[in-house]
């Protein structure tokens, strides 16, 4: 999960995430002002998150910008913990906010392979 951390802290300074972990999951809490589900675009593939967002903002009419330091194209992409099961991700925004619930692969994950009874004679089959 250190990976994780790093990149959180390499995120641009006007953009805020927490990271919480449980025993069964994470949830990664994004700030987003002005951002909607429509501007952002959440993606888990591959052992990497990928946040794409964007503000919209109004400019009013016969007004342009002298400075702006308000502006939002967050563009991330996030190494996911080994244990998280990215194809149990879910993403909800509200208000600006984002939130990724991942959660953890179960122990049970393993599988059982299951092994053919040869024809008991000892010869490969050919004759």
């Amino acid at each position: 999960m250190s990976a994780l951390r790093d990149a959180l802290r390499d995120l641009p300074d006007a953009v805020f995430a927490d990271l919480l972990e449980s025993d069964d999951g994470y949830v990664l809490v994004v700030d987003l002002p002005g951002a909607t589900a429509e501007t952002t675009e959440v993606l888990a593939e591959d052992g990497r998150l990928v946040i794409e967002g964007r503000r919209e903002k109004a400019v009013p009419d016969d007004f342009r910008y002298v400075r702006e330091d308000r502006p939002l194209f967050l563009d991330a992409e996030l190494p996911l913990p080994a244990d998280a099961d990215e194809s149990g991700a879910d993403a909800e925004m509200d208000r600006g906010v984002l939130e990724v619930t991942i959660p953890k692969r179960s122990d049970d994950a393993a599988r059982t392979i299951p092994i053919d009874e040869g024809d008991g004679d000892g010869s490969d089959g050919d004759a």
